[in-house]
């Protein structure tokens, strides 16, 4: 089953790329992450609704009309409203006080500022999730292009190998010895491209596309990310400054204060002002009114929902507190990843994969002039693939943490 499988991934291998296939560099794929994300344009609709709701809240009361006409007249008849009939008109509008409207329309504003930033976070948190992606599975096709080279080779070894066994040259343990290294080599293969598929898969729902993605990556994008410009007192100041989730928070406040005024404002009672015309019923003819009520506060004057709006201020509030605490020790944390990434990437030397690729070039040579041992040239095998794939890992990783840092400051600090 391993080896069935092993063998589909190598065939998908080779039909992903036979595909019409997406080559985006690291800047292409946010430019398309920005254009096609369905979460991103969803969340937009939540802005579009937050300044639906201002609008609404920003309109005035409607008046309202009332009628009423005679039913019934036991001397004249049935709808009676002719000239000696009875009908009555009345009108009346809601005057709100406290300045209500206009602290409700306040709140609003605030709510979509609250939104906005819900967006402008949700971004910084997938671009995060396809960044970390983008750069695994470019680190990935590296280590994959290193076992399929050493895999061709080796094929070529093993058929040598097995003509020499047929010639009685060699003996059948060394063959087999070889083939066990060409299944383990496969599959070490296959369980990268697993990865890779689960890369791919991730890659294509963040940028809303059916297409196989490579990933592109230059040496001048891995250069970039350097620390030497940033002290760590600074990177903190610009978190709490930048932080869309921080403002999220720091908007409940704002939005738990401006609620507040409002509750106060509608323990205010309302006054509804009218008009009325009656032709027959009053003690006139005819008869012009106008009128004017209002809630008298005795019992309920609002005092629950004040209550109950202040505490939510020192609830924010002391969420605010713990969100700004939670961001200085992010950025404290990945300020410490950077360095040991970057500390383990210094340790190893530039040629060091130069010096391993030269030394490849020659292994397969010496071993089939039986200048090495068997167990000396899997050995070496091994420990290059070994180091090749710890290697591309290092820089993967190295590259993360520096995206992590841009994460938990919410800037792009390594443009």
């Amino acid at each position: 089953m391993r080896i069935y499988i092993t063998a589909v991934l190598s065939l998908l291998s080779v039909q992903l790329y036979a595909q019409d296939t997406l080559r985006l560099s690291n800047r292409q794929a946010d430019s398309l992450f920005l254009q096609n994300n369905l979460e991103i344009l969803a969340e937009k609709y939540q802005i579009d609704i937050a300044k639906s709701i201002e609008i609404q809240d920003k309109l005035w009361n409607n008046p309202t009309f009332g009628v009423e006409i005679s039913a019934y007249n036991p001397s004249r008849g049935l709808l009676d409203v002719g000239r000696q009939g009875q009908k009555a008109f009345t009108i009346q509008q809601l005057i709100t006080r406290a300045g209500k409207r206009n602290k409700q329309v306040a709140l609003d504003v605030e709510s979509i500022k609250k939104s906005e930033f819900q967006f402008y976070d949700l971004i910084r948190t997938l671009k995060f999730e396809l960044r970390q992606i983008f750069f695994e599975s470019y680190f990935l096709d590296q280590t994959v292009a290193l076992y399929d080279n050493q895999i061709g080779t080796l094929n070529t070894t093993v058929t040598a190998f097995e003509k020499e066994y047929n010639r009685k040259n060699i003996s059948l343990k060394e063959v087999v010895r070889l083939k066990a290294l060409l299944f383990q080599l496969t599959n070490d293969r296959a369980d990268i491209l697993f990865e890779l598929q689960e890369n791919q898969k991730d890659l294509r729902m963040l940028l809303n596309t059916e297409q196989p993605i490579k990933t592109i990556i230059d040496s001048t994008e891995i250069q970039k990310y350097q620390l030497n410009n940033y002290t760590l007192a600074a990177l903190k100041d610009m978190a709490l400054q930048s932080r869309a989730d921080l403002k999220v928070v720091q908007s409940s406040t704002k939005q738990a204060e401006l609620n507040y005024t409002l509750q106060k404002a509608l323990a205010k009672p309302d006054i509804q002002l009218g008009a009325v015309y009656d032709q027959a019923s009053n003690y006139v003819n005819n008869y012009f009114g106008v009128s004017a009520s209002i809630d008298l506060p005795f019992f309920n004057r609002n005092q629950g929902n004040i209550k109950a709006a202040k505490s939510n201020i020192s609830y924010f509030k002391t969420a605010e507190t713990a969100k700004q605490n939670s961001v200085i020790n992010e950025v404290d944390a990945a300020v410490q990843k950077v360095g040991i990434a970057e500390k383990a990437y210094q340790s190893v030397e530039n040629q060091f994969t130069d010096q391993f690729q030269l030394l490849s070039r020659g292994i397969y040579d010496n071993f089939q002039k039986r200048n090495i041992t068997l167990l000396e040239f899997i050995d070496f095998i091994e420990t290059y693939n070994e180091s090749i794939k710890e290697f591309n890992r290092l820089q993967a990783d190295r590259v993360k943490v520096y995206e992590e840092l841009n994460f938990v400051v919410g800037e792009e600090l390594f443009n």
